[in-house]
């Protein structure tokens, strides 16, 4: 545990799990979708339903999709800004199973068309957790870069991907496979300590089997 462990995040408030981490997913959500947001339908549940309004939750999830961080003075006029750029906005409750309480659900749609469906939870300290990437189970931070792969339950796509890391000399920090059920549909998320090349994770996108490539660069754009 770190000093700023304790201390908390450098964020606007009041509330690092309602506040800061609300941005966190919000910017998470809008590096995976790597293009600007051109509507976003944001839906809240359990305790962000519930106490959200008062800790700016949705103010919060708003600026998070701008690109704005935790600590960024312009969250409080995040939907002003919103409609300034002409992003359609809407707010509801989400219905989630055994969903952690601090979660929302967004669905996203960019200005190239491009659909993106996030289930994100807020931990606590600004810590977060992507738990749904379009409907299957993901469970990351958005502290590494990231590469979420789509996929058939078949064999091969494992390597075909670690093999291409290794070759760009990227190293997995951590890895997790999840699938529907045997031979129909399947997600790996890793979590690499460098930056994945742009014209890698396009090969990957056009291998057969492989359904859609996601990837969270850190890099700033």
């Amino acid at each position: 545990m770190g000093l700023f462990d304790i201390l908390g995040p450098v964020m606007v408030g009041p509330s690092s799990s309602h506040t800061a981490g609300a941005v966190k997913i919000g910017y998470v959500s809008r590096r995976l979708m790597g293009e600007e947001i051109a509507e976003a339908k944001i839906l809240l549940y359990g305790s962000f339903l519930a106490t959200g309004r008062g800790h700016g939750t949705q103010l919060a999830l708003v600026a998070g999709l701008l690109g704005m961080k935790p600590d960024d003075e312009k969250i409080p006029h995040s939907l002003e800004i919103a409609k300034e750029k002409g992003i359609k906005l809407s707010f509801g409750e989400a219905v989630l199973k055994e969903a952690h309480p601090n979660s929302t659900q967004l669905f996203l749609i960019g200005k190239s068309g491009r659909q993106l469906e996030i289930v994100g939870e807020s931990l606590g300290g600004s810590i977060i957790n992507i738990a749904q990437i379009d409907g299957l189970s993901a469970n990351f931070s958005g502290d590494y870069a990231t590469l979420i792969v789509h996929n058939h339950d078949q064999p091969g796509h494992l390597a075909e991907v670690t093999s291409m890391l290794a070759h760009k000399s990227v190293n997995i920090a951590k890895m997790q496979l999840y699938r529907s059920n045997r031979g129909g549909k399947a997600v790996m998320v890793l979590e690499c300590d460098q930056e994945i090349p742009g014209e890698a994770i396009k090969w990957l996108a056009h291998l057969e089997g492989i359904e859609k490539v996601t990837y969270l660069s850190l890099e700033e754009s």
